[in-house]
């Protein structure tokens, strides 16, 4: 046997990483704008912003992407009624492909938000620096590293590139690999119930109470979130509604005790405690960290 190897070709290569953030900020932020030679993309996890790209302006609402090319001046800001939740990624890649997404505004897909996901915990264990933190401009490694997690953030995002370019160019050459029937009715089933989670944020839930109107068994139920999330349904529920406190109390709207109570709790007490539990720091101690960024103008993102 002659066997002879073959070099992989590489479309996307990112060669530098310059920040990786996840924000949440209040309804009435702004950002002046700035340039800068690297490419840059802003994805809204939650709420709503308004983005300036060079003359072009734009309406981002959650789930939606826009890139950034090199010496684009970009600023943005809060609409003034919701608190937004954003990811933003700077990175250097020469590819010719990435021509491709300049001026470019997408929506994001499953797998897409699944890998900015993935990209955001793996940059919690590569760096040590705040990544909600304006001011950044230099990533801090975290010592001793955890292995491959540059590496796996450098994969992430290629993969991230490719999936949109393929997406948006009908382009794919590989016939696309399906999932078991299990597995993709799991992912439904999975998809299902944080919806009906979302929509019942305002309310209180029980695990029986998911169970039967959802039509699932109670051993099935958690060992699908042990699974997807790596929390029980109800500590998951509970993750929900603090994140939904964290919104409200950054769009400044209701009090502490009004937050509460819209959230289905027994007690201002109980929200606290859950609150600090869960974000480490009391309410009144999350809003006053959050008003530093809203009273102080920001610096550049990168």
């Amino acid at each position: 046997m002659n066997y002879q190897s073959i070099l992989l070709h590489q479309d996307f290569i990112i060669e530098r990483l310059v920040t990786v953030h996840y924000f949440e900020y209040t309804n009435d932020f702004h950002f002046p704008g700035e340039r800068h030679d690297f490419w840059e993309f802003l994805c809204v996890d939650k709420g709503e912003v308004e983005v300036t790209a060079d003359d072009r302006h734009y309406t981002l609402k959650k789930g939606m992407i826009i890139f950034h090319k090199p010496n684009e001046f970009h600023s943005l800001k809060s609409n003034g009624v919701t608190a937004p939740n954003l990811v933003v990624v700077s990175f250097e890649c020469k590819s010719p492909y990435m021509d491709f997404f300049k001026d470019k505004v997408m929506t994001i897909g499953e797998l897409e938000r699944e890998l900015l996901a993935s990209i955001i915990a793996e940059s919690y264990s590569a760096f040590q620096s705040r990544l909600d933190d304006p001011y950044l401009e230099v990533l801090e490694r975290r010592l001793p590293p955890r292995i491959g997690s540059e590496q796996m953030i450098r994969i992430q995002l290629e993969q991230m590139l490719i999936q949109l370019f393929r997406r948006y160019t009908k382009t794919h050459i590989a016939p696309t690999i399906t999932k078991s029937l299990k597995l993709k009715n799991d992912a439904e089933v999975y998809q299902s119930i944080l919806v009906y989670l979302e929509n019942n944020i305002h309310s209180q839930l029980s695990i029986t109470q998911i169970c039967e109107d959802n039509l699932i068994g109670r051993s099935q139920l958690q060992k699908l979130f042990r699974k997807n999330s790596q929390h029980g349904v109800i500590d998951y529920f509970s993750r929900m509604k603090i994140n939904t406190a964290k919104q409200m109390i950054r769009e400044k709207q209701l009090n502490f005790t009004q937050i509460s109570d819209s959230l289905g709790y027994t007690s201002i007490h109980y929200f606290s405690r859950q609150f600090k539990k869960i974000v480490g720091m009391t309410p009144s101690e999350y809003a006053s960290s959050i008003k530093v960024f809203s009273d102080t103008p920001p610096t550049p993102f990168s």
